[in-house]
């Protein structure tokens, strides 16, 4: 088998494998316990806490864990935007997780108002466009670092320092990005995900910026700063620990992959290029050909891709990223996405595109 679907999730590490099992297996006790066992538990998870704040070069008392990057993009969006005092008015993407967009329609329904912005063919965000769109009541805006799709990346920085000058909180989902890339300072809160870099999945977490007094969204629960209820998974916590500290991503042999991929893809393919790109992620259409029945005769022959994001599979089209940089929906019906790991090599590549050529 040949798994070209890492933006949908990794293997685990060896080493966050071990540390799931000695963590289950030894110091099993509920970290909110009061005896030796809790107490035991209660320190590997501020440890792991510690290891996520540095990673992410923030204060740890802003970090909560979550079950998921879904929970926590809808964590930190809900949070934010219920407890900014300026207005009802949010700015984010046409192309975010379906997370995100599933957080602002609870956030509509709630009388807030949405600007989605679409992609340029670039893959970027207009700029100048996403500064006319702050206004007065402009609570929060809220943008991917790397589109899960496309692989683009987003000046996030810029957009950071745009939100600050005018007053406005900021989320950065960065659950493509996080280990990977830097990630951005100065932001109000960032999502991130165990099981893309090699830690367990239903494990992630958020930074969310211990300065601002945000509501809880569940009143009368006591874990994680009264955020978040439920006992927490101290073995996949420390697993999340352990995949951060293993985790390598060689950016220059990626890019050398992707190279590759572009010049042994068949002559029916396009490769869509983005003003910034991550190279693990490739974004595909195949001239007059579904991307789900490329999926699926790719499937047989034992290489496993995706056609957008494991959370869109059930959509018309799974694939916002490019209806938003202006393909049309037969276009996007052709899109599929390959995404390259720590396993994937040349000699896979030229079996991909033996494959190909037989669609």
């Amino acid at each position: 088998m040949i798994y070209m679907d890492y933006a949908a999730t990794s293997p685990m590490t060896e080493e966050a494998l071990a540390a799931y099992v000695e963590v289950a297996q030894r110091y099993y006790g509920n970290s909110a316990s009061l005896h030796d066992l809790g107490g035991q538990a209660y320190y590997f998870v501020q440890q792991s806490r510690e290891v996520v704040a540095n990673a992410l070069g923030v204060n740890s008392d802003g970090i909560i864990f979550t079950g998921s990057g879904t929970e926590g993009n809808i964590l930190a969006i809900l949070s934010l935007a219920l407890a900014s005092k300026k207005g009802k008015h949010i700015i984010s993407s046409q192309a975010e997780h379906t997370s995100v967009h599933a957080a602002l329609n609870t956030l509509e329904k709630m009388g807030f108002m949405v600007t989605k912005l679409p992609l340029q063919m670039d893959g970027w965000i207009d700029l100048e466009q996403l500064q006319q769109a702050i206004r007065k009541d402009t609570a929060l805006i809220t943008i991917q670092h790397v589109n899960s799709e496309i692989g683009a990346i987003q000046p996030v920085e810029k957009i950071i320092e745009m939100a600050k000058k005018s007053d406005v909180f900021s989320h950065i989902d960065c659950v493509q990005s996080f280990g990977k890339l830097a990630i951005p300072s100065g932001v109000d809160a960032i999502t991130i995900s165990a099981h893309k870099i090699g830690g367990p999945k239903g494990c992630g977490a958020v930074y969310l910026n211990p300065a601002l007094r945000v509501p809880a969204l569940t009143p009368g629960v006591t874990h994680e700063r009264g955020l978040r209820g439920g006992t927490l998974d101290t073995p996949a916590i420390v697993a999340f620990a352990a995949a951060i500290e293993n985790y390598q991503y060689e950016r220059q042999h990626y890019e050398t992959l992707r190279r590759f991929l572009k010049n042994n893809l068949p002559e029916t393919c396009q490769l869509i290029e983005c003003n910034q790109q991550l190279p693990t992620i490739c974004g595909v259409m195949m001239d007059k050909i579904e991307g789900q029945y490329v999926l699926l005769k790719l499937n047989e022959a034992g290489i496993c891709i995706s056609t957008g994001s494991a959370c869109d599979i059930h959509s018309e089209s799974g694939t916002k990223a490019i209806l938003s940089m202006g393909y049309s929906l037969e276009a996007a019906r052709q899109f599929f996405r390959l995404s390259f790991g720590a396993s994937t090599t040349f000699e896979e590549i030229l079996r991909l595109k033996q494959e190909l050529l037989t669609i």
